[in-house]
């Protein structure tokens, strides 16, 4: 195996020719030092060079990135891990194409970052080839991109000042979706009807169990939720309005769950440590028929005839590899709202109030989350010192990575509530 420090590259992008892959590499060439040794590779040399010359346009005078052909083969993804100390991987549906991306970067210790939010896929990831990273010293973090930074990183931040400012853990963190606007590219309605081909029900199970991830088993995650949220999918919370049923919280709890076991369960967050996730809306009648909506959505694509109509109404929507134009999705906005509520036994428990807002296209977001999180594991030599290797998380990441996210121009703000 290749060491790292004298491999060709610091990192590889992956998929370059892709939706988001095409953002994450104008970011790179705009925002990260001129000094980067990186390369794009995919399967076509002919597309590859259209992206370098699309990314000429945005910052001329930079070296570019080199050309890098492979195919999804274990042989050339293992000799293309070798020549990287890091690759970002955009190659979706995952559960079709990146098992071998892992098992490459896993084996050669290659650090490695994706954007899945496919829980059954990253379950399945983590069982195999946690241990292997480990081993080999590679960090590798899927989901760090919308499914999971926020709702992670915003976690990490109010359950850190919780800890510090009030010496106590955390029982809870609630968050909300307060706003979301964005139109979802083909790679992404691929990936959400095309995965119950993959994974059986009772796969699906499994991966989806309360803390399925984590390391360590946590509480019971319907402890403290009022009996109507369980029976209607409408819960009313203080600062944050009435909430019901997100459609994107499962990735992200689950998320949550692992890194409150990664980071030793009750030494940190606490240990009645809850995280549960909801999206705002109007009114409790505005949430009960949501719920309703999305519980018979789930049932629906389990039937394979409606689920593969809706795998050809959403082909016809976005092929895979294509996305909202620039102008729409300039429009387009992120903000997950947290309360935070101390673990103490006192009536009125001391709460934190969190916030994560980002203006802008949201597959843009996702590679900012790429291309910043690549930053810390290139040039941060303190957080990687720290840091096993392994399957983890993104805030494991921690500081370094949310004030490289407010450069880029992230909001994400905490602070202690007044008392009432």
């Amino acid at each position: 195996m290749v060491g790292p420090s004298v491999r060709k590259y610091e990192f590889v992008l992956l998929g370059a020719t892709g939706y988001t892959g095409k953002l994450c590499a104008e970011h790179i060439s705009v925002n990260l030092p001129t000094d980067l040794n990186w390369a794009v590779a995919g399967r076509s040399h002919e597309r590859l060079s259209g992206v370098i010359e699309d990314l000429k346009s945005y910052n001329p005078n930079r070296t570019q990135p080199e050309i890098e052909v492979t195919t999804l083969s274990l042989d050339d993804l293992r000799s293309l891990a070798q020549k990287t100390r890091l690759v970002l991987n955009t190659v979706g549906p995952y559960h079709l194409y990146s098992s071998p991306v892992i098992q490459a970067c896993a084996e050669n210790g290659t650090h490695y970052l994706d954007v899945t939010g496919e829980t059954p896929w990253v379950h399945e990831m983590i069982q195999k080839y946690h241990e292997v990273a480990k081993a080999s010293g590679a960090i590798m973090i899927p989901e760090i991109g919308l499914e999971s930074s926020p709702s992670d990183l915003l976690t990490w931040s109010l359950t850190t000042l919780i800890r510090d400012q009030l010496s106590v853990g955390t029982k809870e963190v609630v968050a909300s979706v307060h706003e979301m606007k964005s139109q979802p590219s083909g790679g992404t309605l691929a990936t959400a009807t095309g995965i119950l081909n993959h994974y059986s029900l009772k796969e699906f199970a499994t991966a989806s169990a309360p803390w399925a991830l984590s390391p360590l088993k946590g509480p019971n995650p319907s402890e403290g939720v009022p009996l109507a949220t369980r029976l209607l999918g409408v819960r009313k919370v203080h600062h944050l309005g009435t909430l019901t049923t997100s459609i994107g919280a499962g990735p992200n709890v689950a998320v949550v769950q692992r890194t409150w076991g990664l980071l030793g369960g009750s030494k940190t967050y606490g240990p009645r440590f809850q995280y549960h996730e909801y999206m705002r809306v109007k009114n409790s009648l505005a949430g009960f028929i949501i719920h309703s909506a999305i519980g018979l959505m789930f049932v629906a694509i389990i039937v394979p005839p409606i689920r593969w109509l809706i795998q050809y109404v959403a082909h016809n929507i976005y092929a895979p590899g294509q996305g909202a134009s620039k102008e729409i999705s300039a429009k387009e906005s992120f903000e997950l709202r947290a309360v935070a509520e101390a673990d103490e036994n006192i009536s009125s428990p001391r709460k934190a109030m969190g916030k994560f807002r980002y203006d802008g296209g949201i597959y843009y977001l996702t590679g900012i989350f790429l291309a910043e999180a690549a930053m810390v594991l290139l040039r941060d030599d303190n957080v990687v010192q720290n840091l096993e290797g392994g399957l983890l998380t993104p805030a494991i990441l921690g500081q370094p990575f949310i004030d490289r996210l407010r450069n880029a121009g992230i909001t994400l703000e905490c602070r202690i509530m007044p008392e009432q």
